[in-house]
């Protein structure tokens, strides 16, 4: 088996931020004329060397005792005192580098440590100090974006659970409410018309397996929902019998656009239990779906009045409202009125992508 090595990011950036660094003292001594090549190789390998080496025990230190999830008010301070301290030790460690190295190259060095030091401390301090103060910045808000980002992202996170343990709730809500009332139908009809109940009984086990398939994810196919909405009613039409008119229009590709199951039904049951059932004469119920821009636009028009027990109902009308709410973040949009001779009209308006 092959083993591929990866360096880390990290890693990466430590490397490559000190060899530019070191590179560019080196550039800007032979754009001098006092370059040695000799001389600038030690320096290169020896300055990175110390860089990591500084920043390596920082980065040790403060991922020990928890600095990158300290506040700034906290952490201020801390970072101040450790600049401080890293510049010391940088002083300490180059001005020591560079004496060795030219005792090393130019085996005539007559001056001590101690004036060498004396003599270049000041441009070094100054220099470690703007070097360890972008260093330490650098690292910390790498750390406190990369927080910042990851409570995001767990915020958004929660906030689809928190949604989706809502949509599921709701959707509980309406299975047994569907099939309570549909039950309830077919009651009456095994009375009245044995026959007709056979047929409601087939029509239910039909819807049953349907919206059970529904279930398996959030949205279904309009053409779905719509199938479900047409045995609904032919099961309604067997207990009303004359009493409704049923007309179904559609102008789009109904395969291709998604829906909450139960969003229409819920209309159209709606309609039939505030309509069509409080009518001697019974009444008519018109779904139509068509392109409105950037929506489609169901519609659900029945015969009734609207009452404050309709716009009010628990499970019913409130219920596709929050659906809709949370699937679509709020673009799309849902409302009931009366209409004139005694129509109710029910509006659904989704995006269409």
């Amino acid at each position: 088996m092959k083993t591929t090595s990866v360096i880390s990011t990290y890693w990466k950036i430590q490397l490559t931020g000190w060899i530019t660094a070191s590179l560019y003292w080196g550039l800007s001594a032979f754009l001098s004329g006092n370059f040695i090549w000799k001389m600038g190789i030690v320096d290169l390998i020896l300055d990175v060397f110390i860089g990591i080496l500084l920043t390596q025990l920082y980065r040790n230190f403060a991922l020990k005792n928890g600095w990158n999830k300290l506040n700034l008010k906290i952490l201020l301070p801390r970072m101040v005192l450790s600049i401080l301290v890293l510049s010391l030790l940088y002083t300490v460690l180059i001005v020591g580098k560079l004496y060795l190295v030219r005792l090393f190259i130019f085996k005539n060095e007559t001056d001590s440590f101690l004036a060498f030091f004396k003599s270049v401390q000041l441009q070094v301090f100054i220099t470690g100090t703007r070097l360890m103060s972008i260093w330490v910045l650098a690292y910390h808000l790498y750390h406190y974006s990369r927080l910042e980002l990851e409570t995001v992202k767990e915020n958004a996170r929660l906030s689809i659970i928190i949604k989706e343990a809502q949509l599921n709730n709701l959707s509980a809500q309406l299975n047994p409410h569907f099939f309570f009332n549909s039950l309830n139908n077919i009651k009456f009809l095994v009375i009245e018309n044995p026959d007709a109940a056979r047929r409601a009984i087939d029509l239910l086990s039909e819807l049953l397996r349907n919206s059970l398939n529904s279930n398996i994810g959030r949205l279904i196919s309009l053409d779905e929902e719509i199938n479900l909405v047409r045995d609904y009613l032919e099961l309604e039409k067997i207990r009303f019998e004359e009493r409704l008119q049923i007309k179904i229009e559609t102008s789009v590709d109904l395969s291709r656009h998604l829906i909450l199951p139960f969003s229409i039904q819920s209309l159209v049951e709606n309609a039939i239990k505030h309509g069509i059932e409080k009518r001697k004469h019974g009444g008519f119920i018109a779904v139509k779906v068509e392109k409105e821009n950037d929506f489609i636009k169901i519609t659900v028009r029945n015969s009734g009045k609207l009452s404050n027990e309709i716009t009010n109902s628990g499970i019913g009308l409130s219920n596709l409202k929050e659906r809709l709410f949370l699937q679509y973040n709020g673009n799309a949009s849902f409302e009931i009125m009366q209409m004139e001779n005694e129509t109710v009209l029910a509006t659904i308006l989704i995006p269409s992508k």
